[in-house]
């Protein structure tokens, strides 16, 4: 049953006309001031954008203009919501998702225009991480498997499809990527040990267009050496649950995929497991792969590889080359050309990342075995959610530098199902000794840290740097410092501004002009947050 509630509020003038998206907003960097047209606001990745009028001698005039809370929706398992999604904003009106659950509200005023209820007779807990746009038509993805498309100005249904079956543990949580007329999305699930994949869907009909599996299909095929049986591939996992990024010029799609199944039991799965834990290049009109480069080879330690991989260009040698950075959950920061995939930084981040004996002639780091999860526990310097994990990191192409938000630390994991064929997990990971939160600035051209911004965090592991990272041509970073957003000077990590929120930064921050004024938006658990200057 579907249910379409909150009805369309009055309009007038120019914003009663069916707020539509021009084709001319998606681009690779920079975009129209006045829209946020995509997850990460174009397709590079970077979250930079080439505002000003909020800047390092305006931020102090920054103040809250209007607060949307969410209210009568309730997650099961988690009560109230929380606003995981980083919202579209196009013709003064902002997109924004929770779980089976759709909001359109004035970017002017906060006020609601419509809500959209997918009523399943459950809820969930799982994040859901925003929409996509094409023409007039919003999409969004369910967490159990139901592709939706709405109308964008009165948020009534157009049509819904099932791409992934939940019996099998599958869930849908990403925000659909738009790359001319296809649809991109992917998958996440863990327990039932299924194949991961990635597939492009038709923007008028919902119709499959084409499906790329995370794994070989066969023995025989690329890839399939790295596997021992056809059983181990069918099962394998590589989930592709965040969005990727697209170079219109070369027309290749950039992909993460998750990790290896099962996820901390490799004994079954000897060989390095292609293609999960591993940047892929896709061609969006076929799903047909270019290259690959595998962040986690044979990965028993649950590092999904899906963190964002952005894109960027930079002269290196006196050479101007097309770049790809991803700082990933296994602690590694990766540099890609992306033409051709072949690496120019393979380096740690946080501390050694002493999983890894170090990396091969491709730049792959080269696993350890004797770090592999055991009986009685065996302890790597990444923390057990990952050095790194799903909130947007940003790259500036003022500074250079590329920015993410990082847990430093030590975890124990374990073994739990020594059997020949292991089942679902097969063991997992706990701890966090010698924590750090930091939100960390490397260079691009060698991975070095430039500078290290460590946050205050409470004895039950509270506080920290939270949500995902924005960067600006008014000279700022925004992100989540504890329950306060907070403005960085990003050649720096000197906090120039911050304003108390009432739980910490849970999505992406971002930014536009309307009417001639700079907005920067923050989601915090079920609250979303539009500031100006004066707050006017």
């Amino acid at each position: 049953m579907f249910l379409l509630a909150a009805p369309l509020l009055a309009q007038q003038g120019k914003a009663a006309a069916t707020p539509s998206l021009d084709p001319k907003s998606l681009v690779l960097f920079d975009h129209p001031k006045d829209t946020w047209p995509t997850y990460n606001a174009n397709y590079s990745g970077q979250r930079y954008i080439g505002i000003d009028q909020v800047n390092q001698k305006t931020v102090a005039q920054l103040k809250t203009k209007w607060a949307y809370r969410i209210q009568g929706v309730t997650i099961r398992g988690s009560g109230s919501p929380t606003i995981k999604s980083t919202p579209l904003m196009v013709d003064g009106v902002l997109y924004f998702t929770v779980p089976d659950h759709v909001f359109a509200v004035d970017a002017r005023t906060g006020k609601e225009r419509w809500q959209y209820d997918f009523v399943d007779h459950g809820g969930h807990v799982l994040g859901q991480r925003g929409v996509g746009m094409y023409g007039k038509w919003i999409y969004f993805l369910t967490p159990d498997g139901w592709f939706i498309s709405l109308d964008s100005g009165t948020g009534k249904e157009r049509w819904r499809k099932k791409v992934a079956d939940e019996k099998l543990q599958y869930f849908t949580t990403m925000a659909a990527v738009i790359v001319k007329n296809h649809v991109i999305i992917g998958v996440g699930g863990d327990a039932m040990d299924v194949r991961g994949y990635l597939e492009s869907r038709n923007p008028e009909t919902g119709e499959l267009e084409w499906r790329w599996w995370s794994e070989p299909l066969k023995m025989g095929d690329p890839g399939s050496e790295t596997w021992p049986t056809q059983a181990a591939m069918d099962h394998g996992g590589g989930m592709t649950w965040m969005p990727g990024t697209y170079d219109p010029e070369l027309n290749l799609i950039f992909w993460g995929t998750g990790n290896t199944n099962p996820v901390f039991a490799g004994q079954s799965r000897k060989g390095a497991n292609l293609f999960t834990d591993s940047i892929v290049a896709l061609n969006p009109d076929t799903g047909k792969m270019e290259w690959y480069f595998q962040g986690s080879p044979h990965d028993t330690h649950d590092w999904d590889n899906v963190e964002t991989p952005i894109l960027f260009d930079a002269t290196i040698d006196g050479k101007p080359r097309k770049l790809l950075a991803q700082a990933g959950r296994n602690g590694y920061f990766f540099v890609l050309d992306r033409v051709t995939g072949k690496y120019l930084v393979s380096k740690p981040f946080t501390k050694t990342a002493n999983w890894s004996k170090g990396i091969d002639e491709r730049g792959q780091p080269i696993p350890d075995p004797d770090k592999d999860p055991k009986v009685d526990g065996s302890m790597v310097d990444i923390a057990s959610n990952g050095a790194t994990n799903w909130p947007a990191p940003s790259y500036s192409p003022k500074t250079g530098l590329f920015y993410v938000n990082a847990t430093e630390g030590y975890s124990v994991a374990y073994l739990y199902d020594t059997s020949p064929n292991p089942q679902g997990y097969g063991g997992g990971a706990s701890g966090h000794f010698d924590p750090a939160s930091s939100l960390i600035a490397l260079d691009v051209k060698d991975g070095s840290v430039r500078w290290k911004h460590i946050a205050k965090t409470t004895p039950g592991g509270g506080g920290g740097m939270s949500g995902g990272i924005l960067t600006t041509a008014g000279n700022l970073l925004f992100t989540g410092d504890s329950n306060r957003l907070a403005a960085f000077d990003p050649a720096s990590g000197k906090i120039l501004w911050s304003q108390k929120l009432a739980t910490a930064i849970t999505n992406g921050p971002s930014t536009w002009e309307l009417d001639g004024k700079q907005y920067v938006i923050a989601g915090a658990g079920d609250t979303l947050y539009a500031l100006t200057l004066d707050g006017k």
